[in-house]
Formats: structure tokens, C-alpha cells, sequence
């Protein structure tokens, strides 16, 4: 019997025990989905965190106040004075490495707007910002049009909302353009509409307005703002100079004493991406973990179900072994029923768990991640499977070509 014929008979015994076939398949499909649809879900989210921050691109930088706390190791710590608005516009100006500078300032986290008889809840982040903003920070028009000098310049009362604020003081019914909305007590036309961006980097970006920075000076009264700085380079190479320059610049403008640290922070754009990508590796390494446990215990409960059938087909064996059949052919035969058994329950685990994976990223995105086909990990689980059906039928495949033929047609 040669190896050939030995496939065509083990395909044969795989069918004509369809049920059998189809739950032990179903058994390490269960597995490799847990596997191939975690992997395809962290995946899939890496995918829609990449495209939050392709639009803002890597070759942004921004220059921001850092975090200090009040007491370090037991000591109280001087609080650094925040960048206020005459230092900012001062780096604005004499900032000229080739590269665009927009200038903005929190107001509030806190806003409520108002349309007619409908209102927001008090949770829009409310941004006083210039021209140069929305380029900077890769935020896009979905109708409408940007700040202008003259909005600017004359601080005329206009506002761009986010798409989640038009939905909610609209509800879809009217345009938002040229309608008059209150902000924190005063009526502000809005000139234009953010597209949608989800929430994958924070949730804030579709509940966001943005007035002429001069306008949110005032609406702050006297509270002392801190301004933000963001800087756009044409090219990527040329980030990394422009960001000495930018910190010797703002050091002189901030009065830094020689050896004494920065009274600023400069964050790259792409830091936070590169964080994320961080923290996915190691959920694919956990993903991988569990996805492993679950096929482990596939496994077993494969080799189990090999056993009952190396002893329900004693009697076959026999008939096989006293036709010539050698142990090895017997062997062959065992372990290509469990290697193609878990190759179909792999195949289908595959399909489900891309589709699994897929979806839950979606939902996380909040419909932003495109489709992503892990060829990686299909791949990896193909393998997979195959070293779960030579795990699961080599012990049954050695103990069904050890079988004395004699006492194995005696088998009832």
C-alpha cells in the first residue's frame, strides 16, 4: 500500500464518519477562531490608530506645558510658569525653519451649547485657535470653511463645531451652516463642520468647537490660559532640526538659565502611536497565550476522540495488517485523518475568526478601522493546526500499528 492509497483511505474513513469529523472539527475551529480572531481584532485596531494619526502626520511636533507635580520625593517642587499668550506669538513669529506653526488654547472642557430649544451636555472641549490649525493638526472640513485674517483679525463671534455637536443640536434635520448657536452666553455664527473622527485617540474630536483665539481670550475673563504650540515640517528628515531649533528658540524666548531643564515639553506626533503599537504587542503576545491554552485543550480532547476510534476500528486493523499493511502505513493513516481533520476545523476557525476579529474592531473604531486579512496569522494558525493533528495523532497512530493482527480480528 502506498502512501497515495493510504491518503484516498483515510479521506474515505474521514467520510464516511461525517459527524464525528464535524465535531472534532468544530473542536479546534473553536480554537484556532479564539486565536486567528483576537490577533485580527488587535490588529485591526492597530490599523484605525494609524489612520487617527496618519492625518495628523509624522512630522508634526508640539511645544506644551509640562506635567509637574507639587512634592517630588518629599520636597516641595516650583511650579513652571504656564506659555502664555505674548510668548507664543512671539515663537510664532520668529519660528522660521520652513515650518507651520498654529497657535491654541484650551478654554474649557466644561461648554454647553445651545440651538433654539436643543442643548449639548456640558462636555465639549471648547479651543481657541488660528488659521493655521486645522492644516497643523490634520482636521478636515465636512462643509463649511476654515477661520479667515478677517475672523481673525477682527475677532468676529464664528465657530467650526464637531460633527457629534451638529448631530445633536441638529439631529440631521438642518444645515448647521449660518446658524447662530450660543456659546457660554453669546451667539456665535458657525462657518463650518468637522468631519468625523471617532474615538479612537480619546474621544474629544467630534465634540469640539473652535473659536478665533482672541474670542476664547476674552470668553476666559481673567483666567490665565496656557497656550499650546504645534509645529509642521514639509519633510520628515527635517523634524528632528526643527525641533533643537524650536527648543533653543523657546528657551531664549521663556528666559531658560543655562543648565537648567526645560520650562517646556516638545512631544512628537507619532510618540503616541508608537506607544499604542507598544502596548498591541503585547496584547498579541497575550492573545497568542490564550489562543494557545484553547488549542492545547482542543488537542487533548482530539487525541481522546483518535483513541476511541483506534479502538473502535480494531477489527479494520487487523483486516489491514493481515493483508500486508506495515505499522508504518497504519501510522500514516492515523496521523492524516488528524492532520486533515484539524486542517478543515483550521480552515473554518480562520474564516470565523477574521470576521470576529473584524468586526470588534470595528466597533471599537467606531466604524474607522478598514478590513484588515491577517495572512500572518492565518499562516501561523494553517501551522498551528497541523502540529495540533501530529500532537493529538501520533500516540493513537503508534498504538493502532502496535495492534497484534491475530488478537485484532477477534475484536467483537
Amino acid at each position: 500500500m502506498n502512501l497515495l492509497e493510504n491518503i484516498r483511505e483515510s479521506l474515505r474513513s474521514i467520510a464516511s464518519n461525517r459527524l464525528r469529523t464535524v465535531l472534532t472539527s468544530l473542536i479546534i475551529a473553536i480554537g484556532i477562531t479564539s486565536l486567528v480572531g483576537i490577533l485580527t481584532a488587535i490588529d485591526g485596531i492597530q490599523s484605525s490608530v494609524d489612520n487617527s494619526f496618519a492625518g495628523l502626520g509624522a512630522n508634526t511636533f508640539s511645544i506644551v506645558q509640562p506635567e509637574q507635580n507639587r512634592r517630588s520625593g518629599g520636597r516641595a517642587q516650583q511650579q513652571v510658569p504656564p506659555i502664555d499668550y505674548h510668548q507664543a506669538m512671539t515663537f510664532k513669529r520668529r519660528f522660521e525653519y520652513g515650518a507651520t506653526v498654529s497657535v491654541s488654547a484650551d478654554i474649557t472642557g466644561t461648554a454647553q451649547l445651545k440651538y433654539a430649544s436643543r442643548k449639548t451636555n456640558p462636555n465639549v472641549q471648547l479651543v481657541g485657535v488660528d488659521d493655521n490649525y486645522l492644516a497643523v493638526k490634520g482636521y478636515k472640513l465636512q462643509g463649511g470653511r476654515n477661520f479667515s485674517a478677517t475672523d481673525l483679525n477682527n475677532s468676529l463671534n464664528v465657530v467650526i463645531i464637531g460633527n457629534e455637536i451638529a448631530t445633536s443640536l441638529f439631529e440631521g434635520k438642518l444645515n448647521p451652516l449660518n446658524k447662530e448657536i450660543t456659546v457660554l452666553g453669546g451667539k456665535c455664527k458657525v462657518i463650518g463642520v468637522l468631519d468625523k473622527k471617532g474615538s479612537v485617540t480619546g474621544g474629544g474630536d467630534d465634540r469640539l468647537v473652535l473659536i478665533p483665539l482672541d474670542n476664547g481670550r476674552a470668553m476666559a475673563g481673567g483666567r490665565a490660559l496656557t497656550f499650546d504650540l504645534t509645529g509642521s515640517v514639509p519633510n520628515l528628515g527635517d523634524q528632528e532640526t526643527a525641533m533643537g531649533e524650536a527648543r533653543g528658540l523657546m528657551r531664549q524666548i521663556r528666559q531658560d538659565e543655562l543648565g537648567q531643564p526645560d520650562s517646556f515639553k516638545i512631544d512628537r506626533a507619532d510618540e503616541l502611536a508608537k506607544d499604542f503599537e507598544d502596548i498591541s504587542g503585547y496584547l498579541r503576545i497575550g492573545g497568542f497565550g490564550i489562543g494557545f491554552i484553547t488549542l492545547l485543550g482542543a488537542s487533548i480532547a482530539l487525541m481522546n476522540i483518535m483513541m476511541v476510534s483506534v479502538t473502535e476500528r480494531t477489527r479494520e486493523i487487523g483486516i489491514r495488517k493481515s493483508l500486508g499493511a506495515t505499522p508504518q502505513r497504519i501510522r500514516e493513516q492515523f496521523l492524516i485523518e488528524a492532520i486533515v481533520i484539524c486542517v478543515l476545523g483550521g480552515l473554518g476557525g480562520i474564516l470565523l475568526g477574521i470576521g470576529i476579529g473584524n468586526l470588534i474592531a470595528t466597533v471599537v473604531s467606531q466604524g474607522k478601522g478598514s478590513f484588515v486579512v491577517p495572512w500572518l496569522w492565518m499562516a501561523i494558525g494553517i501551522l498551528v493546526c497541523v502540529s495540533v493533528g501530529l500532537f493529538s495523532g501520533i500516540y493513537p497512530a503508534y498504538k493502532a500499528s502496535r495492534l497484534d493482527p491475530i488478537e485484532s480480528l477477534r475484536y467483537e
